[in-house]
């Protein structure tokens, strides 16, 4: 049987008690970026169900008002930084914490000034009642709009990793939206107000919150129920060193009768065809996906470096998780939250601990441990957590 059914009835964080609101329909204005595919889909979930209760959504990117190439040079140096130059994107990050000791504001600040009068223009256009953001870059151009006077709808951040990120402390919000209470000291540190903290955790769609089946998932995605899949993921941009961990699974594993890989390549092209090239038909590769949460509630684990959204992901979905090859910097800090509380296992050593990692989760009580350990430390429901707040926030 699947371990996943065996866990206590009690495991799961009991749903919210929903307070009913007398307010209007509220027109909502959620600002993200395209820094990955993390915090699209962290707004996205957020949009959903605001959606659902009946209001107005706009969602765009804040950078596509501009006529200069500000938005798109942005999100293309970080997208090809983080693929590239890993350990670069680490020494970025080290020199980002070093800055913001400083009492003056931070390059990403000065930057996003160029933003501010066509972020200006456009809200004056409309007629929204807030903002939400799950990136700090439009909250930097917020604050740069703050500091000049304009008057602005209350704002509300939502932070999408396990740590406070270099410059969040320097974005003006009405509320920051965290992953989880025990996080309150690493943002106060910086100087954010405690009473402005909220540990309502990190919005994941709502086909990950549903209750696993796993059967009804290999369903639809048309696998075989009589085999155990190994899921490797590397995020929306296929980062994670896969080839060198596919390599050893698949030396260890392609002679088992009973298990098989599948590996979600996302928008890395480069790395779907050398897979496709060495492995052919013995690897079930997959790019850009709408199942991911059929994938992971099909799976046995998954093998993923440690992002903060995919990592909530799993354990919202109870998914027994691996963390490998963390990209230095925030994603260091998500690890060793998750495997210091026992919500997943952390692989330094590709070589020495991926295999005896693999086989410790493979063992039901082992998967169950972990499961129980995901559901008592993630706070699940975020989305409507933070609609709520939303609705309290302008009402």
């Amino acid at each position: 049987s699947d371990y996943r059914r065996c866990l206590p009835s009690d495991a799961p964080e009991p749903r919210i008690q929903r307070e009913v609101y007398n307010q209007t329909v509220m027109d909502a204005l959620i600002f993200s970026c395209g820094t990955g595919g993390v915090h699209n889909s962290a707004a996205n979930a957020v949009k959903q169900e605001l959606l659902r209760r009946g209001h107005r959504v706009t969602m765009l990117d804040p950078y596509s008002l501009s006529n200069t190439r500000v938005g798109s040079l942005i999100n293309q140096s970080y997208i090809n930084l983080v693929k590239k130059a890993p350990r670069l994107f680490g020494l970025v990050y080290q020199l980002g914490n070093l800055y913001r000791r400083l009492p003056v504001h931070s390059p990403v600040y000065h930057i996003n000034h160029r933003m501010a009068l066509p972020v200006q223009r456009f809200l004056e256009e409309g007629n929204f009642d807030l903002i939400i953001m799950p990136h700090i870059f439009p909250g930097e151009i917020l604050t740069n709009m703050r500091d000049h006077g304009i008057c602005l709808p209350p704002t509300l951040l939502i932070a999408t990793d396990y740590t406070c990120i270099p410059f969040t402390e320097e974005v003006q919000c009405d509320r920051y939206v965290i992953p989880s209470d025990d996080l309150c000291p690493a943002f106060t540190r910086w100087g954010i107000p405690k009473e402005r903290l909220y540990p309502l955790g990190i919005p994941v769609d709502q086909s990950f919150e549903n209750p696993p089946d796993k059967q009804e998932s290999l369903r639809r995605l048309g696998l075989d129920p009589s085999l155990r899949y190994l899921l490797v993921v590397g995020g929306s941009m296929g980062a994670g060193g896969l080839m060198r961990v596919i390599s050893i699974l698949q030396k260890q594993y392609e002679s088992s009768p009973d298990i098989r890989l599948i590996v979600i390549c996302g928008s890395n092209q480069p790395l779907y065809r050398r897979l496709k090239e060495r492995y052919g038909e013995r690897l079930l590769l997959v790019q850009h996906t709408s199942q991911m949460a059929d994938y992971m509630k099909a799976c046995e684990l998954l093998i993923s470096k440690p992002g903060g959204l995919s990592s909530t992901e799993a354990a919202v979905s109870c998914t027994p998780l691996i963390h490998i090859n963390p990209i230095p910097g925030c994603e260091s800090k998500n690890m060793e939250y998750f495997s210091s509380r026992g919500m997943s296992l952390a692989v330094h050593s590709l070589q020495k601990e991926l295999l005896p990692a693999v086989e410790q989760l493979l063992q039901p009580s082992s998967a169950r441990q972990m499961l129980a350990c995901q559901q008592q430390n993630i706070s699940r429901h975020a989305a409507e957590r933070i609609c709520d707040l939303a609705q309290q926030l302008v009402d």
